[in-house]
Parts: C-alpha cells; sequence; structure tokens
C-alpha cells in the first residue's frame, strides 16, 4: 500500500442516504431521512504508513462493532496527515529534534476540528498532551518484543565483527552495541516496508523491528527471531495504541472510552512517568516496560544509556496494579536512574 498526501482520505463506506444527527443519551445517533442534510461524519486521523493505516482501520472497524450508529454508510471517514517525521526521511530522529515528530500535524487537526479522533502509536506521543485534547483509549497491547530480522545470521550474536545493522532506534543501537561492540549501527528510517526492502537489497546484514508492527501487517514470515525482553528491553509504550479527541466532545469521549483496555493503560501511565521523570529526548536511549504479574501486581523493568552503549544503568520495581502507584513506580524507577547516572551522564 502505498503512503498517501496529506489531502488523501480514506471513506470507510460511500454514503448512500443523507442523514441528520440527533442526540440520545450523550451518544451520537443517526436518523436516516431521504432529504436531509448530511450530519458531519466522525474522521479519524492517521499517519499514512501502512502500519498507521491498519491501526485506523482497526479502530474504525471496533467503533463500528460496538456502536450500531456508527455501522451506517459514510459515519467514519479516515483522514491522512502527513507528519514532520513522515516528511524528512534523510535524517535520523535524534538530528532532527524536538517532541511530538509524528503527532503534532494530526493534534493540530485534531485541535481544528478538521479530524474528531487521533489515532497514534503510544511510543510516538510525547509525555505532555496538546491542551483541549485527551487521551481517552489505549487498545489491548500486542506483543511489545522486537525482532532480528536478517538474510545472514540467525540472531545479533551469529553477525560476523563489522557487520552493519540498520536502526533508527537509538535505544537499540545502545543495547545492540553493549552487548556486541564488533557491530556497527547505522541509520536506517523508513517504513516497515521500506526497512525490509533495503534489508533485501543489501543496505545492511540485519535490522531489528518490533514485533507488534509485523503482526499487525501480517508481515510475520519476515522474523528470523523473536528477541527476549531480557536481552532487548522495548521501548515505552511500544505495541500499545493511543487514542485521542478533543476534551469538549463529550460523545466522541464516551465512544473511546469504551474502547479502553486498563490493564493496558495502566502499564503505559507507569511507563510514561518513567520517561517523564528522565525528560527523555530523541536523543536518549531509554527503554521501559511495565506489566501485570502472575501476582497480579505491577512489574516495571527500565533502563538508561549512552548511544555507544558503554554504560548501561536498570533499574526493576514492583507495585500494586492501579493508576496511583503505577505513576509512583514509574517516577521512582526515573528518579532513581538520575540519581545514580555521573556527572554529564545525560549530556550529548
Amino acid at each position: 500500500m502505498r503512503q498517501m498526501n496529506k489531502q488523501t482520505c480514506f471513506r470507510a463506506t460511500a454514503p448512500t442516504m443523507q442523514r441528520v444527527a440527533v442526540l440520545s443519551k450523550g451518544r451520537r445517533s443517526f436518523k436516516v431521512l431521504a432529504s436531509a442534510t448530511a450530519v458531519k461524519t466522525v474522521k479519524i486521523g492517521t499517519r499514512g504508513s501502512p502500519l498507521a493505516l491498519a491501526q485506523a482501520y482497526m479502530t474504525r472497524d471496533l467503533l463500528k462493532e460496538n456502536f450500531p450508529e456508527l455501522r451506517d454508510d459514510g459515519a467514519l471517514e479516515i483522514i491522512v496527515i502527513k507528519t514532520t517525521g513522515d516528511k524528512i526521511l534523510n535524517q535520523s530522529l535524534a538530528d532532527i529534534g524536538g517532541k511530538g515528530l509524528f503527532t503534532k500535524e494530526i493534534d493540530e487537526a485534531l485541535l481544528d476540528s478538521r479530524i474528531d479522533i487521533a489515532v497514534h502509536s503510544m511510543k510516538d506521543v510525547p509525555t505532555y498532551l496538546p491542551a483541549g485534547t485527551v487521551l481517552r483509549c489505549n487498545l489491548p497491547r500486542e506483543d511489545v518484543r522486537d525482532v532480528f530480522i536478517s538474510p545472514v545470521a540467525k540472531n545479533l550474536a551469529d553477525l560476523p565483527a563489522g557487520a552493519v545493522v540498520g536502526s533508527a532506534s537509538l535505544r537499540r543501537q545502545s543495547q545492540i552495541l553493549n552487548k556486541y561492540p564488533h557491530l556497527k549501527v547505522v541509520n536506517f528510517r523508513g517504513n516497515v516496508q521500506t526497512r525490509i526492502r533495503k534489508l533485501q537489497e543489501g543496505d545492511c546484514s540485519a535490522t531489528l523491528l518490533a514485533l507488534a508492527g509485523l503482526k499487525r501487517l501480517s508481515m510475520e514470515e519476515h522474523i528470523t527471531y523473536t528477541i527476549p525482553i531480557d536481552e532487548m528491553l522495548p521501548a515505552v509504550s511500544q505495541g500499545a495504541i493511543g487514542i485521542a479527541c478533543r476534551s469538549d466532545d463529550p460523545p466522541i469521549q464516551k465512544y473511546l472510552a469504551t474502547l479502553n483496555h486498563e490493564d493496558t493503560r495502566i502499564a503505559i501511565v507507569c511507563e510514561r512517568a518513567f520517561l517523564t521523570a528522565l525528560d527523555g529526548s530523541c536523543r536518549t536511549p531509554i527503554a521501559g516496560y511495565a506489566r501485570r504479574g502472575e501476582d497480579g501486581k505491577l512489574h516495571f523493568s527500565g533502563l538508561v544509556a549512552t548511544t555507544d552503549g558503554k554504560e548501561v544503568l536498570r533499574t526493576t520495581a514492583v507495585g500494586e496494579f492501579t493508576e496511583a502507584d503505577a505513576l509512583r513506580v514509574g517516577a521512582e524507577a526515573g528518579a532513581e536512574l538520575k540519581a545514580i547516572a555521573r556527572p554529564g551522564f545525560f549530556m550529548w
């Protein structure tokens, strides 16, 4: 599927009748009239990559499944928005700098009422939200692990000295170089399909991608090896989808609240509190993962590293699986690593 530009729209289904909106018990519902002015379609904003579109279609389908009034022709529309991160592909994310590289333009469209719902990969969402927006929903989290993909090796340990691994992630780079300093990591940007094509063309010997993305795209056949979490700690919020709306739009908020997966939300709250405490940027290799353990408690693991992988600081913590404790555990874990880091550790 090719990437579409900002003006491209995807309509869920073509409208066959005009409609008029009525409010019923706080939710939008639609009454079909033979001749009436069409109601405002609920517009879902997303980036244009195949993965982003897959996540937007997933959101659309869940809304249709849970709300009969949204099954009407033309009730939902997907709007593709090109972000800064999509436009600049010849530089690393760290060099572009700033936060919200993949969300800023979507947030602006939301605030301007050009869209009603914003679908994000949570790992792209800054730790702050623009005033006037709320994150009302996290969909059930997909597998958080990274995968190794290579036509020449079965895993990272199998690569020879000097082999080139392509990755745009400083988190992956630092953890690779920490364990395998004899390897070389180069910037490797683009959507999933682009990276796999570059790999097949011989731009590098291997690459690492998120398993979640490959599963959502039904591209698991490319996986060479799934890396255990204790070997490669995932990015904060990896595998999670976040859905935002305007804070002054109660009907949309009610739709999204119904779709929310609370265990995912609590875990993401913890991980983002960790990230906030570290004041992490695109130049900071940070990893964090929270989950509900078999004992029902919140289990968290986090790390921060130098980009060359020579220094890696780790922490683990356990708390109650509540929002309040998730905030506390994440914040305290971040504060702990900041306290033990040497002077200048974060100055790169």
